[in-house]
């Protein structure tokens, strides 16, 4: 049965902001979304690891973009003018520093009760389980919660935080 962080506060609701990596639909807490920005252009960090695409100046403040992509393998599928504009970053406020990410699509946010959350199978489209929070069914397929704490280890998130 599903006991992830979400659970910590007893509440039977949660909201998640939803976003399209991919052909997938993807979720994280909106507890811990800061805010979503448009894309713009990201300078490049020599030795940064390989799932970091740079860093951005987001109003005086410097901001890693991670490329999901590269760090969970998906494939990025051609993108229409339109993809270009609903397209952007989500920057998260891990543990008190700001981590921005790259989506395909935003999506909208969602109101979930715990009890629709599943376990994920063993493996979903290339991302390992340990990163999955849970999976909700929806109408059109499913949606994936990730653990955006668990997809960078302690060490790697040091390292990201220090580009800061």
């Amino acid at each position: 049965m599903f006991q992830g962080v979400y659970m910590a506060t007893n509440e039977s609701q949660f909201q998640l902001v939803t976003f399209h990596l991919g052909d997938e639909l993807y979720g994280v807490n909106i507890m811990d979304v800061k805010e979503i920005v448009k894309i713009q252009p990201v300078r490049f960090i020599p030795n940064a690891p390989y799932y970091v695409e740079g860093i951005i100046n987001l109003r005086g403040e410097i901001i890693p973009i991670i490329a999901l992509h590269k760090r969970f393998n998906i494939k990025s599928v051609p993108k229409t003018e339109d993809d270009e504009i609903e397209g952007g970053f989500i920057i998260l406020n891990i543990d008190n520093s700001k981590i921005g990410i790259i989506i395909d699509k935003v999506a909208r946010v969602v109101s979930v009760k715990a009890e629709e959350v599943k376990d994920p199978p063993q493996m979903l489209s290339g991302i390992g389980t340990e990163y999955i929070e849970g999976v909700i069914r929806e109408e059109n397929g499913y949606l994936i919660m990730l653990n955006i704490r668990k997809v960078f280890n302690a060490k790697e998130l040091q390292k990201i935080i220090d580009m800061q």
